[in-house]
C-alpha cells in the first residue's frame, strides 16, 4: 500500500528502550501495511522483512492487535516448511478522515486502513468572508454525519486531516494567509472536528494534500511531477524523487501566484497578473459570460454545455486560461526541474478544451521541458485533497503506532 509521507514525530530520546520498542511498533505495522494486495503477511514473514526475531515480532504483532490496528485472518501459506502461518492486516474497523475547506464547498470522506474509501460526501457553501467558527462548525456536522455512517458498520474513526486552500505555519493549526477566504493569521480548533477521536487532526495546504493523494494513486509509483490544482484558487504542489517538496518555510509551489500577465487585474493575495486572475474557477465563469453569484456545480455544468456548444465566449475564456497555464507550468519546470504535470480540480475538468492551448504554451515557452504525454489528469480526480489528507493521517498512523495505545 502506497501511503505519503509522516506527520507524527517522535520526541522519546533515541536509545531508550521506549524509543526502540516504538521503532520496532512501526517497522512491523510498515511491513504489513506495504504487502501487496491480497497478500497477508505472517509473523514469520515479517520477521524475515524486518530483521527482528519472531519472538520480537510476534510480542510486537499482540501490542498492534490491542490497539485496534491489526487483525489475524486465516492460515496462510508461508512458502516454506512446516505448517501455514496466521495471516495478519490493517485492522478495516479502523478508519481515518480527510476534510476540506473551500472557497465555495466543504467536504468529507472517509478510509479505512487498507485504504478503502467509506464514505465521501462534499457540500456547496458560500466560505468567502465567513467566520473561521461558522465554517468549522458546518464541517464538523458533517464530519460527525460521516462518523455516524461509518460507525453503523462497526467503523471507528481515530483521526484526521483538514485541508485549506491556502498558507499553513507549520506543524499547527494555523493558516498564515487565505486570501480568497479573507483569512489571515487564524488559528483552527481542529480538536472540535473530530471531539472524541484518540488522534489529532492535522491541517494540510489544499494542493499538497491533493498532491499526496496523487503520488499514491500514480500508476508510476515515486516520481517527479508537478501537481496543479484549479478552484477559485490555483494552487500547486511539487513532487521530487517521490516526495512533496514544500520548501523552507512549507509553502513552495504557489504556481497560482506566478505572475503572467504583468498588466492584468490585481490578484487575491495583493500582486498583479498572477496566473489566479485568469485561470482560477471564478475568472473563467466571468470571461466566459456566466451570471455571477449561480451555484458552484451549476456554473460548471453550464459552462460544459456551452464548450460542447460551441459557444465562441466560453471556449476562449478556457483557451486563454490553457495558455496562462501553460506560461505559468513553463516557468516552474524550468526552475524545479520538472518534466510532468498533473491536472486537478476545474483544469481536469476542462481538459478537452483546455490542453491544446496549454501544450502550446509549453512549447512556446519551455521547448522540450514538458513532453505532451507527461501532462495528464488527475489519477485521484476531484476528491484528490480530501484522500491526501487522510491518506497523510494515515501514514501518520503506521509510522507512530504506539499513539493509538492505552
Amino acid at each position: 500500500m502506497r501511503l505519503p509521507a509522516p506527520v507524527f514525530r517522535d520526541s522519546v530520546a533515541p536509545g531508550s528502550m521506549v524509543d526502540v520498542r516504538r521503532s520496532n511498533l512501526a517497522l512491523v505495522l510498515g511491513a504489513i501495511a506495504r504487502a501487496d494486495p491480497g497478500l497477508h503477511a505472517t509473523r514469520a514473514q515479517v520477521a524475515a522483512a524486518t530483521g527482528l526475531t519472531k519472538a520480537s515480532v510476534s510480542s510486537l504483532v499482540l501490542d498492534l492487535l490491542e490497539a485496534g490496528l491489526l487483525r489475524e485472518l486465516g492460515l496462510t501459506a508461508r512458502g516454506e516448511r512446516g505448517r501455514p502461518g496466521v495471516g495478519l492486516a490493517l485492522n478495516t474497523l479502523r478508519a481515518v478522515m480527510g476534510m476540506e475547506i473551500n472557497v465555495d464547498y466543504i467536504a468529507a470522506g472517509v478510509l479505512d486502513l487498507s485504504g478503502t474509501v467509506l464514505f465521501k460526501e462534499v457540500r456547496e457553501r458560500n466560505n468567502r468572508g465567513s467566520q473561521p467558527d461558522s465554517v468549522l462548525a458546518e464541517l464538523a456536522l458533517l464530519a460527525a454525519r460521516a462518523r455516524s455512517t461509518v460507525g453503523e458498520q462497526g467503523v471507528e474513526v481515530v483521526g484526521g486531516g483538514l485541508a485549506v486552500p491556502g498558507l499553513t505555519g507549520p506543524g499547527g493549526a494555523r493558516i498564515l494567509a487565505a486570501p480568497n477566504l479573507g483569512w489571515t493569521d487564524v488559528d483552527l480548533d481542529l480538536g472540535a472536528l473530530l471531539p472524541e477521536a484518540p488522534l489529532v487532526v492535522s491541517l494540510f495546504n489544499e494542493a499538497n494534500a491533493a498532491a499526496l493523494a496523487e503520488l499514491r494513486h500514480r500508476p508510476g509509483g515515486d516520481a517527479d511531477f508537478l501537481f496543479v490544482s484549479g478552484e477559485v484558487g490555483v494552487g500547486g504542489g511539487l513532487v521530487v524523487g517521490g516526495e512533496l517538496f514544500t520548501g523552507p518555510a512549507g509553502n513552495a509551489g504557489e504556481v497560482g501566484h506566478v505572475v503572467v500577465d504583468p498588466g492584468g487585474n490585481r490578484c487575491s493575495c495583493g500582486g498583479t497578473g498572477c496566473l489566479e486572475t485568469v485561470a482560477g474557477q471564478d475568472a473563467i465563469f466571468a470571461a466566459a459570460g456566466l451570471p455571477p453569484g449561480t451555484g458552484r456545480s451549476a456554473a460548471m455544468r453550464s459552462l460544459l454545455d456551452a464548450l460542447a456548444g460551441g459557444n465562441a465566449q466560453a471556449r476562449a475564456a478556457v483557451e486563454r486560461a490553457g495558455t496562462h497555464l501553460g506560461i505559468a507550468v513553463a516557468s516552474t519546470a524550468r526552475v524545479m526541474d520538472i518534466g510532468a504535470v498533473v491536472l486537478g480540480g476545474h483544469f481536469a475538468v476542462l481538459d478537452e478544451w483546455l490542453r491544446n492551448p496549454l501544450l502550446a504554451g509549453l512549447a512556446r515557452y519551455a521547448p522540450g521541458r514538458v513532453a505532451d504525454g507527461d501532462v495528464t489528469v488527475a489519477a485521484a480526480g476531484e476528491w484528490g485533497a480530501v484522500l491526501g489528507a487522510a491518506g497523510s493521517a494515515l501514514r501518520s498512523l503506521v509510522d507512530a503506532p504506539y499513539l493509538l495505545q492505552a
